[in-house]
Protein backbone atom coordinates (compact mmCIF):
# COMPACT_ATOMS: atom_id res chain seq x y z
CA UNK A 1 0.00 0.00 0.00
CA UNK A 2 1.56 3.26 -0.96
CA UNK A 3 1.13 6.22 2.15
CA UNK A 4 0.78 9.95 0.90
CA UNK A 5 1.89 12.35 3.65
CA UNK A 6 -0.53 15.51 2.87
CA UNK A 7 -1.99 16.89 -0.41
CA UNK A 8 1.12 18.45 -1.54
CA UNK A 9 2.65 15.20 -1.93
CA UNK A 10 -0.17 14.11 -4.67
CA UNK A 11 1.56 13.63 -8.45
CA UNK A 12 0.63 13.04 -11.52
CA UNK A 13 0.70 9.59 -11.35
CA UNK A 14 -1.94 9.79 -8.77
CA UNK A 15 -4.85 10.93 -10.94
CA UNK A 16 -7.43 8.50 -11.38
CA UNK A 17 -8.84 6.69 -8.27
CA UNK A 18 -11.84 4.89 -6.56
CA UNK A 19 -12.03 6.83 -3.44
CA UNK A 20 -13.62 6.92 0.06
CA UNK A 21 -13.05 9.45 2.84
CA UNK A 22 -13.58 8.94 6.76
CA UNK A 23 -12.26 8.45 10.15
CA UNK A 24 -12.10 4.76 10.30
CA UNK A 25 -11.15 4.36 13.27
CA UNK A 26 -10.92 0.89 14.73
CA UNK A 27 -11.31 -0.35 10.97
CA UNK A 28 -14.44 -2.50 12.43
CA UNK A 29 -16.67 -5.08 9.99
CA UNK A 30 -18.76 -2.06 8.77
CA UNK A 31 -15.81 -0.64 7.25
CA UNK A 32 -14.69 -3.79 5.78
CA UNK A 33 -17.59 -4.21 4.19
CA UNK A 34 -17.48 -0.59 2.45
CA UNK A 35 -13.92 -1.23 1.50
CA UNK A 36 -14.08 -4.80 0.18
CA UNK A 37 -16.94 -3.21 -2.26
CA UNK A 38 -14.35 -0.21 -2.58
CA UNK A 39 -11.81 -2.69 -3.98
CA UNK A 40 -14.17 -4.56 -6.09
CA UNK A 41 -15.21 -1.43 -7.70
CA UNK A 42 -12.00 -0.50 -7.84
CA UNK A 43 -10.43 -3.47 -9.66
CA UNK A 44 -13.95 -3.21 -11.94
CA UNK A 45 -12.74 0.30 -13.06
CA UNK A 46 -9.20 -0.52 -13.36
CA UNK A 47 -8.09 2.18 -10.85
CA UNK A 48 -6.02 1.61 -7.77
CA UNK A 49 -8.30 1.78 -4.36
CA UNK A 50 -7.58 5.08 -2.49
CA UNK A 51 -8.52 6.25 1.08
CA UNK A 52 -8.65 9.68 3.05
CA UNK A 53 -8.02 9.75 6.56
CA UNK A 54 -7.05 12.99 8.47
CA UNK A 55 -4.70 13.31 11.12
CA UNK A 56 -5.30 14.30 13.98
CA UNK A 57 -9.14 13.86 13.53
CA UNK A 58 -11.20 17.02 13.37
CA UNK A 59 -12.87 16.90 16.87
CA UNK A 60 -9.53 16.64 18.08
CA UNK A 61 -8.50 20.14 16.76
CA UNK A 62 -11.66 21.61 17.06
CA UNK A 63 -13.26 20.62 20.45
CA UNK A 64 -10.77 18.65 22.21
CA UNK A 65 -12.71 18.27 25.40
CA UNK A 66 -15.23 15.98 23.53
CA UNK A 67 -13.05 14.02 21.16
CA UNK A 68 -13.88 10.25 21.24
CA UNK A 69 -11.52 8.33 22.41
CA UNK A 70 -9.84 6.67 19.76
CA UNK A 71 -10.21 2.80 19.15
CA UNK A 72 -6.77 2.87 17.07
CA UNK A 73 -4.01 4.90 16.56
CA UNK A 74 -2.55 6.40 13.19
CA UNK A 75 -0.04 3.01 13.32
CA UNK A 76 -2.87 0.76 13.85
CA UNK A 77 -5.07 2.01 10.79
CA UNK A 78 -2.62 1.76 8.39
CA UNK A 79 -1.60 -1.64 9.24
CA UNK A 80 -5.42 -2.80 8.96
CA UNK A 81 -5.98 -1.19 5.57
CA UNK A 82 -2.80 -2.19 4.24
CA UNK A 83 -4.19 -6.18 5.49
CA UNK A 84 -7.34 -5.62 3.06
CA UNK A 85 -5.69 -4.60 0.39
CA UNK A 86 -5.81 -0.88 0.24
CA UNK A 87 -3.92 0.08 -2.70
CA UNK A 88 -3.28 4.40 -1.69
CA UNK A 89 -4.03 6.10 1.69
CA UNK A 90 -3.50 9.75 1.49
CA UNK A 91 -3.32 11.32 5.25
CA UNK A 92 -3.94 14.52 5.10
CA UNK A 93 -2.98 16.95 7.92
CA UNK A 94 -6.17 18.44 9.38
CA UNK A 95 -5.64 22.26 10.38
CA UNK A 96 -7.85 24.91 11.14
CA UNK A 97 -6.53 26.54 8.08
CA UNK A 98 -7.60 23.24 5.98
CA UNK A 99 -10.81 23.20 7.52
CA UNK A 100 -11.29 27.05 6.48
CA UNK A 101 -11.45 26.26 2.64
CA UNK A 102 -14.43 26.09 0.47
CA UNK A 103 -16.59 23.13 -0.28
CA UNK A 104 -16.23 24.04 -3.74
CA UNK A 105 -12.41 24.73 -3.62
CA UNK A 106 -11.72 21.15 -1.95
CA UNK A 107 -13.88 19.71 -5.07
CA UNK A 108 -12.51 21.19 -7.93
CA UNK A 109 -8.71 21.43 -6.36
CA UNK A 110 -8.77 18.05 -4.32
CA UNK A 111 -11.19 15.44 -5.58
CA UNK A 112 -11.36 16.84 -9.35
CA UNK A 113 -7.76 18.19 -10.23
CA UNK A 114 -5.20 16.56 -8.21
CA UNK A 115 -7.42 12.42 -7.89
CA UNK A 116 -9.21 13.11 -10.32
CA UNK A 117 -11.64 11.00 -8.52
CA UNK A 118 -13.98 9.11 -10.73
CA UNK A 119 -15.94 6.94 -7.54
CA UNK A 120 -16.62 8.22 -3.92
CA UNK A 121 -18.17 6.41 -1.53
CA UNK A 122 -18.44 8.60 1.68
CA UNK A 123 -21.37 8.72 4.46
CA UNK A 124 -24.81 10.35 3.67
CA UNK A 125 -23.44 12.51 6.82
CA UNK A 126 -20.50 13.60 5.60
CA UNK A 127 -19.72 17.64 5.97
CA UNK A 128 -16.49 19.18 4.93
CA UNK A 129 -15.05 22.62 3.84
CA UNK A 130 -15.88 26.14 5.69
CA UNK A 131 -18.72 25.54 8.27
CA UNK A 132 -18.96 22.30 7.40
CA UNK A 133 -21.30 23.98 4.44
CA UNK A 134 -19.99 20.72 2.18
CA UNK A 135 -22.12 17.99 2.58
CA UNK A 136 -23.49 14.38 0.19
CA UNK A 137 -25.82 16.64 -2.03
CA UNK A 138 -23.35 18.81 -2.76
CA UNK A 139 -21.49 16.28 -3.68
CA UNK A 140 -23.80 14.28 -5.92
CA UNK A 141 -24.35 17.69 -7.59
CA UNK A 142 -20.33 17.51 -8.02
CA UNK A 143 -20.22 13.87 -9.56
CA UNK A 144 -22.83 14.79 -11.97
CA UNK A 145 -20.92 18.35 -13.15
CA UNK A 146 -17.60 16.41 -13.47
CA UNK A 147 -18.46 12.83 -14.28
CA UNK A 148 -17.90 10.74 -10.64
CA UNK A 149 -20.04 8.17 -8.92
CA UNK A 150 -20.86 9.55 -5.56
CA UNK A 151 -22.51 6.40 -3.27
CA UNK A 152 -23.27 6.19 0.31
CA UNK A 153 -21.73 3.85 2.71
CA UNK A 154 -24.70 2.69 3.62
CA UNK A 155 -25.07 1.11 0.32
CA UNK A 156 -22.16 -1.16 1.25
CA UNK A 157 -23.33 -2.12 4.79
CA UNK A 158 -23.61 -5.96 6.14
CA UNK A 159 -26.90 -7.30 6.67
CA UNK A 160 -28.30 -4.33 8.20
CA UNK A 161 -25.69 -4.32 10.96
CA UNK A 162 -25.73 -1.04 12.60
CA UNK A 163 -21.82 -1.64 13.51
CA UNK A 164 -19.92 1.65 14.45
CA UNK A 165 -17.07 3.22 16.33
CA UNK A 166 -19.44 4.96 18.98
CA UNK A 167 -20.74 1.38 19.20
CA UNK A 168 -17.75 -0.52 19.79
CA UNK A 169 -16.60 2.09 22.53
CA UNK A 170 -20.20 2.17 24.44
CA UNK A 171 -19.44 -1.64 24.72
CA UNK A 172 -15.76 -0.82 25.42
CA UNK A 173 -17.40 1.11 28.47
CA UNK A 174 -19.78 -1.12 29.50
CA UNK A 175 -16.64 -3.79 29.62
CA UNK A 176 -18.15 -5.93 27.36
CA UNK A 177 -15.27 -7.18 25.61
CA UNK A 178 -16.68 -9.85 23.60
CA UNK A 179 -19.34 -7.74 21.75
CA UNK A 180 -16.49 -4.96 21.15
CA UNK A 181 -14.46 -8.03 19.32
CA UNK A 182 -17.50 -9.40 17.67
CA UNK A 183 -17.95 -6.37 15.97
CA UNK A 184 -14.24 -5.64 15.53
CA UNK A 185 -13.68 -8.88 13.80
CA UNK A 186 -10.70 -9.26 15.87
CA UNK A 187 -9.84 -8.75 19.79
CA UNK A 188 -9.48 -5.62 21.12
CA UNK A 189 -5.96 -5.00 21.37
CA UNK A 190 -3.58 -1.88 23.02
CA UNK A 191 -0.62 -1.65 20.66
CA UNK A 192 2.89 -0.07 21.06
CA UNK A 193 6.21 -0.23 21.21
CA UNK A 194 8.07 -0.51 24.66
CA UNK A 195 9.96 2.31 26.18
CA UNK A 196 11.76 2.74 28.99
CA UNK A 197 9.83 3.85 32.46
CA UNK A 198 11.13 4.88 35.93
CA UNK A 199 11.20 1.33 36.73
CA UNK A 200 9.26 1.10 39.63
CA UNK A 201 7.33 -1.07 39.35
CA UNK A 202 10.55 -3.44 39.38
CA UNK A 203 11.65 -1.87 43.14
CA UNK A 204 7.96 -3.47 44.18
CA UNK A 205 8.22 -6.87 42.70
CA UNK A 206 5.89 -6.02 39.48
CA UNK A 207 8.42 -5.05 36.90
CA UNK A 208 6.07 -3.87 34.02
CA UNK A 209 6.25 -3.34 30.18
CA UNK A 210 5.43 0.44 29.69
CA UNK A 211 3.73 1.21 26.31
CA UNK A 212 3.01 4.84 25.25
CA UNK A 213 -0.95 5.20 24.25
CA UNK A 214 -0.05 7.51 21.73
CA UNK A 215 -3.53 9.25 21.49
CA UNK A 216 -5.39 12.16 23.33
CA UNK A 217 -7.81 9.67 25.02
CA UNK A 218 -7.88 6.31 25.81
CA UNK A 219 -11.09 4.34 24.99
CA UNK A 220 -10.56 2.00 27.95
CA UNK A 221 -8.88 3.15 31.56
CA UNK A 222 -8.30 0.58 34.66
CA UNK A 223 -6.86 -2.30 35.54
CA UNK A 224 -7.10 -5.04 33.48
CA UNK A 225 -6.67 -8.95 33.42
CA UNK A 226 -4.89 -9.42 29.91
CA UNK A 227 -3.08 -11.55 27.29
CA UNK A 228 0.04 -10.38 25.73
CA UNK A 229 1.11 -11.63 22.25
CA UNK A 230 4.98 -11.15 22.27
CA UNK A 231 7.84 -12.92 20.35
CA UNK A 232 5.07 -15.44 18.90
CA UNK A 233 3.86 -16.89 21.87
CA UNK A 234 0.66 -15.38 24.50
CA UNK A 235 1.40 -14.39 27.80
CA UNK A 236 -0.66 -13.99 30.52
CA UNK A 237 -0.88 -10.60 32.72
CA UNK A 238 -2.16 -7.70 34.68
CA UNK A 239 -2.33 -4.17 33.05
CA UNK A 240 -2.64 -0.20 34.03
CA UNK A 241 -4.06 1.35 31.22
CA UNK A 242 -4.60 5.25 31.63
CA UNK A 243 -2.60 7.88 34.17
CA UNK A 244 -0.41 6.61 37.37
CA UNK A 245 -1.59 8.88 39.95
CA UNK A 246 0.31 7.13 42.75
CA UNK A 247 3.19 8.18 41.37
CA UNK A 248 1.83 11.53 39.75
CA UNK A 249 1.80 10.39 36.58
CA UNK A 250 -0.44 12.26 33.95
CA UNK A 251 0.63 11.03 30.71
CA UNK A 252 -1.41 8.32 28.87
CA UNK A 253 0.19 4.91 29.39
CA UNK A 254 -0.16 1.28 29.08
CA UNK A 255 1.50 -0.46 31.89
CA UNK A 256 1.62 -4.22 31.68
CA UNK A 257 3.18 -6.80 33.96
CA UNK A 258 3.34 -9.66 32.16
CA UNK A 259 3.03 -13.25 34.42
CA UNK A 260 6.31 -15.35 34.43
CA UNK A 261 8.08 -13.51 32.04
CA UNK A 262 11.54 -12.06 32.28
CA UNK A 263 12.86 -11.22 29.12
CA UNK A 264 14.47 -7.56 27.67
CA UNK A 265 11.54 -6.26 25.75
CA UNK A 266 12.34 -2.35 25.16
CA UNK A 267 12.19 -0.95 21.76
CA UNK A 268 9.70 -4.21 20.91
CA UNK A 269 6.19 -3.96 19.62
CA UNK A 270 3.48 -5.63 22.12
CA UNK A 271 0.07 -6.48 21.09
CA UNK A 272 -2.04 -6.23 24.43
CA UNK A 273 -5.51 -8.07 24.17
CA UNK A 274 -8.11 -6.99 27.23
CA UNK A 275 -9.41 -9.81 28.93
CA UNK A 276 -11.13 -8.68 32.39
CA UNK A 277 -11.44 -5.47 33.63
CA UNK A 278 -10.57 -5.91 37.64
CA UNK A 279 -11.19 -2.52 38.43
CA UNK A 280 -10.44 1.57 38.20
CA UNK A 281 -8.05 3.60 38.93
CA UNK A 282 -7.07 4.36 42.36
CA UNK A 283 -4.53 6.77 43.89
CA UNK A 284 -2.98 5.23 46.82
CA UNK A 285 -1.51 7.43 50.04
CA UNK A 286 1.78 4.95 49.56
CA UNK A 287 4.08 2.80 47.46
CA UNK A 288 3.22 -0.02 50.16
CA UNK A 289 -0.69 -0.22 49.93
CA UNK A 290 -0.13 0.06 45.74
CA UNK A 291 1.98 -3.18 45.66
CA UNK A 292 -0.31 -4.94 48.11
CA UNK A 293 -3.69 -3.85 45.35
CA UNK A 294 -1.19 -5.01 42.55
CA UNK A 295 -0.36 -8.57 44.53
CA UNK A 296 -4.07 -9.02 44.74
CA UNK A 297 -4.75 -7.56 41.29
CA UNK A 298 -2.41 -10.15 39.78
CA UNK A 299 -3.99 -13.19 41.50
CA UNK A 300 -7.37 -12.07 40.28
CA UNK A 301 -5.84 -11.64 36.58
CA UNK A 302 -4.27 -15.02 37.05
CA UNK A 303 -7.91 -17.15 38.16
CA UNK A 304 -9.58 -15.56 35.50
CA UNK A 305 -7.09 -16.13 32.54
CA UNK A 306 -6.65 -19.64 33.71
CA UNK A 307 -8.69 -21.03 31.29
CA UNK A 308 -6.61 -22.34 28.07
CA UNK A 309 -5.85 -19.68 25.51
CA UNK A 310 -8.71 -19.09 22.45
CA UNK A 311 -7.15 -19.13 19.31
CA UNK A 312 -7.68 -15.92 16.55
CA UNK A 313 -6.28 -16.01 13.64
CA UNK A 314 -7.06 -12.21 13.20
CA UNK A 315 -4.65 -11.01 15.40
CA UNK A 316 -1.17 -11.24 15.12
CA UNK A 317 1.14 -13.13 17.30
CA UNK A 318 4.12 -11.75 17.22
CA UNK A 319 6.15 -8.44 19.14
CA UNK A 320 8.80 -8.19 16.29
CA UNK A 321 10.50 -5.12 15.27
CA UNK A 322 7.35 -2.78 13.98
CA UNK A 323 7.47 -0.10 11.04
CA UNK A 324 7.37 3.37 12.79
Amino acid sequence: MELIRGLHNIRAQHKGCVLTIGKFDGVHLGHKAVLTSLIEQAKALGLPSTVMVFEPQPEEVFTPEHAPARLSRWRDKYDALKAIGIDRLICVHFTAKFASQSPQHFIQHTLVDALGVEFLVVGDDFRFGQARLGDFAMLQAAGQQHNFAVVSTASYRLDNNRISSTAIREALAADNFTLANDMLGREFTINGRVVHGQARGRTIGFPTANVNLQRAKAPIVGVFAVQVMCRGQRYNGVANIGTRPTADGHQGLLEVHIFDFDQDIYGQYLHVAVQHKLRGIKKFDTFAQLQTQIAHDAQQARALLSEPFATNPLQPNTCNKHPG
